[in-house]
């Protein structure tokens, strides 16, 4: 017994290596330096890897996973769904049940005159098809965008990237656009009767969580209706309770003219959506037909599990919860290197003196078993966006874990 038991233990072994070999040839990658853990097994806050070591999940997917890895609600709708019918047509011509619904409760929670929704496979898709709706209703050409910004990284996502490093690889981009600095009030009159929209984060996520100061997104409103433009407000990070309200725009007394969601709205599952009225979303559907297509958006499967996230965190006190958790956060997140920390809810960024010091905490951090991660545009932030569900004590072991490592920082000359 005991002898092939250590024989089952070579091969796993064995196993474990050719697979993370496989990954480095086989599979496509995005950075020179992957994390490259391998995964057994998620549940709850944690992801466990191949030795089923247990790490805090303080990133939960970059923000997709609302409801941490496995919810059981989630799950179950998932499974309802397997023995129903999976991809049946391209999107928009059968009426599918968990889709209907999904876009009918998102309507619910939504105020006039967003009601019509239009769900794709990613948020960078729902961006896209989010300034395809703003050229086709206004039948202007021009797209205000902000430095700094992150959309997506498809070639219209791209376009209204605010960060020319990261693009101009990529060029030439969609022409026509143009870039106005976030939170600056005087060029707000760059925007004119030749823009189409205004596409700007609710808070900038990539550039460093950057919240709204001012009552500025109420003048950007203003100003949009005053020139007949269109604002387009992405929520694929902030949406879906992750900053104390279901929607972050309703902290800014600001509706925009079309919301973007994905991200936590899937319940772990791919997924991204753009809403606004009926009469605009209209305009998609004729002169041409087909304005906007995708073969799999709206996949029943994902449908059902995104209407059983949204249930949850629209029937629950975790919206709530997000901001009792971030006053938690800010209590024991206190360290002479921590320089302070930005954003909203569960949707947090902590800013260190330097981005070789952001890089070793993270991967420290990792190996101690919690798990960071970077944003974007910012190399001295440390992301933390855990699941809406993590409980009180992880949240104080995850933040003790970052403070031990950061006591061990040695000194970067």
């Amino acid at each position: 017994m005991k002898q092939k038991q250590e024989q089952e233990k070579i091969v796993l072994k064995k196993k474990k290596k050719i697979i993370k070999t496989d990954f480095f040839k086989y599979q496509a990658q995005t950075t020179p330096h992957p994390l490259a853990m391998q995964i057994s097994h998620a549940e709850g806050s944690y992801i466990y890897d191949q030795n089923n070591k247990p790490y805090l999940d303080f990133v939960a997917g970059v923000s997709a996973c609302s409801l941490g890895h496995k919810h059981p609600k989630v799950v179950s709708a998932i499974k309802t769904q397997l023995d129903k019918y999976l991809h049946v047509m391209v999107y928009g011509e059968y009426i599918q049940e968990p889709a209907v619904e999904l876009t009918k409760l998102l309507a619910q929670h939504l105020p006039e005159p967003l009601e019509s929704t239009y769900l794709t496979n990613s948020g960078t898709e729902a961006i896209e098809g989010a300034l395809k709706l703003a050229k086709r209703f206004t039948g202007r050409s021009q797209i205000i965008a902000a430095n700094n910004a992150y959309h997506g990284n498809t070639m219209g996502s791209m376009s209204v990237m605010g960060f020319e490093k990261q693009k101009q690889a990529f060029r030439p981009l969609i022409p026509d656009v143009n870039f106005i600095d976030y939170n600056n009030e005087e060029h707000l009159e760059q925007i004119t009767t030749k823009t189409a929209a205004v596409i700007l984060e609710t808070i900038q996520g990539g550039a460093g969580f950057i919240e709204p100061h001012k009552d500025y997104l109420q003048k950007v409103r203003e100003r949009c209706s005053q020139v007949g433009t269109l604002l387009i407000l992405d929520e694929v990070q902030t949406g879906l309770g992750r900053t104390g309200k279901l929607f972050c725009f309703e902290h800014y007394n600001c509706v925009p003219d079309v919301v973007v969601t994905g991200k936590g709205l899937g319940g772990g599952l791919p997924i991204g959506a753009f809403t606004t009225s009926k009469e605009m979303m209209d305009c998609l559907m004729d002169k041409p037909k087909l304005g906007h297509i995708t073969t799999f958006g709206g996949n029943p499967v994902i449908a059902a599990a995104a209407l059983a996230t949204l249930k949850e965190i629209t029937t629950t006190i975790l919206i709530a919860g997000t901001l009792e958790k971030e006053i938690l956060i800010r209590k024991h997140l206190v360290h002479p290197l921590i320089h302070e920390i930005r954003g909203k809810g569960l949707m947090l960024a902590a800013i260190l003196p330097s981005s070789e010091i952001a890089n070793q905490v993270i991967l420290k951090c990792q190996d101690a078993g919690l798990i960071l991660f970077w944003l974007l545009f910012e190399p001295r932030a440390i992301r933390i966006t855990p699941p809406l569900t993590i409980s009180n004590d992880d949240i104080i072991k995850g933040c003790n874990i970052i403070k031990e490592v950061l006591n061990n920082i040695p000194k970067i000359k």
